[in-house]
């Protein structure tokens, strides 16, 4: 198997050894097993006091294991990017639970970021081809923020996959950034409100998705109109 193929699928890789792991915890450790279970019923069942005070027990550690777990999902493709966030702030409030997911989410862009930036020139024209790369690189010229803000608001599109991909089209870093924490605060803040009312957050997430799909395409549209106003009256 080529370096090509084996960088190309290193994620899904990744993914597969991670969960078999996890899986393998769940049924081979009984410990591991319980405080899965009694973690995830407090986190649906309990009440926002008990699940703080319940967190509260682990101290510096409990963000700290929410933080790593967000790092983690870049490679655990299986996991939803907002769920994360949702036991952030069921577990420390509203405001700290926030805090705590955006802290997450700046050292895991960063990380796939750089990742992605190592990936660059010969191996992305093999990987993706010419053709493709070309219209890559329009879309990251023209459009790179509001597509990292879209991918960044939508919880149903892939989060991880965007810094990788920033990084591979040489997006400047500032830039990229700016437009993650544009798209991951409003989520975020409207995710911590959904948590609140655990019948309410599907609905929720498909409102949050929708409208940012919608509001991008508005984007798109009248930035093209724009582009093609200028090129009628410039030729």
């Amino acid at each position: 198997m080529s370096k090509i193929i084996k960088a190309k699928h290193t994620s899904f890789l990744l993914s597969g050894i991670i969960l078999a792991i996890l899986v393998f915890a769940y049924f081979g450790l009984p410990s591991f097993r319980e405080f899965i279970d009694f973690t995830v019923k407090i986190l649906i069942n309990g009440s926002e006091e008990y699940t703080k005070e319940y967190f509260k027990e682990f101290g510096v550690w409990g963000p700290v294991a929410i933080i790593a777990f967000i790092i983690l999902q870049m490679f655990l493709i299986f996991f939803p990017s907002w769920l994360p966030v949702i036991i952030a702030v069921r577990a420390y409030g509203f405001w700290w639970g926030i805090l705590i997911a955006l802290t997450g989410v700046v050292l895991a862009s960063t990380i796939g970021y750089y990742i992605g930036k190592s990936f660059k020139g010969a191996f992305l024209n093999k990987v993706i081809g010419e053709k493709k790369m070309e219209k890559m690189d329009f879309w990251i010229s023209n459009y790179s923020f509001g597509s990292v803000v879209l991918f960044r608001i939508s919880p149903f599109l892939s989060n991880d996959a965007i810094s990788f991909i920033a990084g591979m089209l040489q997006m400047k870093f500032k830039k990229f950034m700016l437009a993650t924490l544009t798209g991951m605060v409003p989520l975020s803040i409207a995710i911590g409100i959904f948590s609140e009312d655990i019948s309410k957050l599907k609905d929720g997430l498909y409102w949050i998705g929708g409208v940012g799909i919608i509001a991008y395409a508005i984007y798109i549209y009248i930035d093209y109109t724009k582009r093609r106003k200028k090129h009628n009256s410039s030729s």
